[in-house]
């Protein structure tokens, strides 16, 4: 069955390629601080900070305005940072929490509000297996992703009563252009902490996803998967 599917940040890396896996069998909108150039009939952007209270709102409203209903939001848009916390800048720390964590808690606000008046919605947040290995230089990042795992254990006992499903999923180093500029050593130093020692893959993520977002997955909430195992 088709379903009105949300997902920030969608110019690249992950979320593009989410856009681009679920669109032959749904309607996707995305947005990001970028253009896109994702060109499917069944694909629209928005293009607007996702730290934008206001155009978050309009973007949320518009959607609802338009096509009805919104039945799941994947909340990807997020930056990856690894530096040591002495050296870390306040402006780098707001930066992570901006973009990791509020802008979840903002879309997840907003389309909450829509799902809520539907009753029923699934909402997906991207966390990291940072958050539960303390890896030295990632103290900030790991906090951001720690906090979008208890606001998705939280925001799934408040919103079970509308019919939403809230989970997370903690994504393994992928090849995206986020960890690039991670030290090669840092890199080989995670992957050798998870149980399956191999970097996450696009299709990885789009199978939990489409697990989590599929109609028969109605038990499963308040969860976080971990990719690789920890």
């Amino acid at each position: 069955m088709s379903k009105n599917i949300l997902i920030t940040g969608t110019s690249r890396g992950i979320g593009k390629a989410l856009s681009e896996g679920f669109l032959e069998k749904h309607r996707v909108f995305g947005c990001s601080r970028s253009e896109s150039d994702i060109k499917h009939n069944n694909y629209k952007h928005f293009y607007l900070d996702v730290c934008d209270e206001a155009k978050v709102v309009d973007m949320v409203r518009s959607i609802k305005r338009e096509f009805g209903s919104i039945d799941v939001l994947i909340n990807n848009a997020g930056v990856a940072s690894m530096n040591h916390l002495l050296t870390t800048s306040l402006g780098s720390a707001k930066k992570l929490i901006n973009l990791n964590f509020l802008s979840t808690f903002l879309f997840t606000r907003e389309v909450g509000k829509v799902m809520s008046r539907q009753s029923h919605g699934k909402i997906v947040n991207f966390s990291s297996i940072a958050a539960p290995l303390n890896l030295p230089g990632e103290a900030i990042y790991a906090a951001t992703k720690a906090a979008i795992e208890n606001f998705t254990k939280t925001s799934a006992k408040e919103l079970s009563k509308f019919n939403i499903n809230v989970n997370a999923v903690g994504i393994s180093p992928t090849m995206t252009n986020l960890i690039k500029a991670v030290p090669k050593n840092k890199i080989n130093e995670l992957l050798q902490k998870q149980i399956v020692q191999n970097f996450c893959e696009f299709d990885d993520i789009k199978n939990v996803v489409e697990f989590l977002i599929d109609n028969q997955s109605k038990m499963i909430t308040g969860q976080v998967i971990y990719l690789g195992g920890v």
